[in-house]
């Protein structure tokens, strides 16, 4: 019998490469922002994250829904059917805020282009489902100038804030599985920090006692909403990676 051959240098190589590869996760968002915020959560466990392929060529969803988990799902079933083989995530995240009745909620990136006076004034109602459509996302400043402009006059005690993500993990359309993080926090009468996005500078967590603005990207991805959930997501896809199933 022959004795084997020794496999040729470029071969083990690319062998050694592929074993230091970092597992991939491919999320459905352009933003830049999101994409920070699930790098930073990943990167202490070697995850590498990657956006969609072709993800700006793509037809764009509709988040019509009425919760975060809607959207999350219809996006997740809407671009893993331009990669069926492999798991997508897609994410749908906002602000609630207990004395505007849990807006701006599913509408928080759309919140200055939202028509109507200022909400009613309910302290306990983080758990309130504030649904509406549309396309297009106002800029973060206006955003953050509705925010304010709503609460002129509400005092500290009553600015409890909470930020949801909820993220759907699909395949070839089909959702797999969802998860939900969430942060507690107050919001205040002023920016503070320069770093995140969004909501970010008026929202101070009640963990750290700091703006998510002002936090780093880890120190972030410690205590966020996004970080939260997505630390879920990678408990489960251990579990999908090793034959164990999805578990919802």
């Amino acid at each position: 019998m022959q004795p084997a051959l020794p496999r040729p240098p470029h071969e083990l190589l690319r062998n050694f490469t592929d074993q230091l590869a970092m597992p991939r996760i491919f999320i459905a968002t352009s933003n830049a922002g999101k994409l920070r915020d699930f790098a930073a959560a990943a990167a202490q466990y070697g995850v590498e994250i990657v956006s969609l392929p072709g993800f700006g060529s793509l037809a764009s969803v509709v988040e019509d829904g009425a919760t975060f988990e809607d959207n999350a799902r219809k996006k997740a079933e809407h671009y893993s059917r331009h990669l069926p083989t492999e798991i997508v995530l897609a994410d749908d995240s906002g602000l609630k805020v207990a004395a505007l009745q849990g807006a701006p909620g599913v509408m928080s990136a759309r919140y200055a282009f939202i028509s109507g006076s200022r909400c009613i004034h309910v302290p306990n109602s983080l758990d309130v489902t504030v649904s509406g459509a549309g396309t297009g996302n106002a800029p973060d400043a206006e955003n953050n100038s509705r925010l304010l402009a709503e609460l002129d006059g509400v005092p500290k005690s009553q600015r409890q804030a909470r930020f949801v993500c909820v993220i759907a993990a699909a395949r070839g359309g089909k959702t797999l599985a969802t998860f939900r993080g969430k942060a507690e926090g107050v919001i205040l009468n002023e920016a503070r920090g320069s770093n995140g996005f969004g909501y970010d500078p008026l929202f101070h967590s009640m963990e750290l006692g700091k703006t998510f603005a002002e936090l780093s990207a880890e120190e972030k991805a410690a205590v966020s909403h996004r970080g939260r959930a997505f630390r879920k997501v990678l408990e489960w896809y251990r579990g999908e990676e090793s034959g164990a199933g999805a578990r919802v």
